[in-house]
């Protein structure tokens, strides 16, 4: 019976450094998600921010008539879209 008592108490250790290592492992990843979380905002707010350099570019070489047919095209587009999103909150605001 000895013996039997040797071997329960080998599974118990075992079984106690398993859930040791699961909790250790739960902790890390948690922090990994957290770090992916901050990491993906960081990008979405580094790209809105390229974004709006570029737009500030477009509106720079248009303003010193740098732009190329295709490119005054792209812009006047765009500008075309931004005075109709204007509009269409102006007319939500004023309901």
């Amino acid at each position: 019976m000895h013996q039997a008592d040797q071997q329960v108490e080998r599974i118990s250790q075992k079984i106690h450094l398993l859930l040791k290592k699961q909790q250790s492992l739960q902790r890390v990843n948690t922090e990994l998600r957290q770090q992916v979380h901050e990491l993906q905002r960081q990008r979405s707010a580094q790209v809105e921010t390229i974004d709006e350099l570029q737009q500030q570019l477009q509106v720079l070489k248009a303003a010193k008539s740098e732009l190329s047919a295709d490119e005054k095209k792209a812009f006047e587009k765009r500008l075309g879209q931004y005075i109709r999103e204007i509009d269409r909150c102006i007319t939500m605001l004023s309901e």
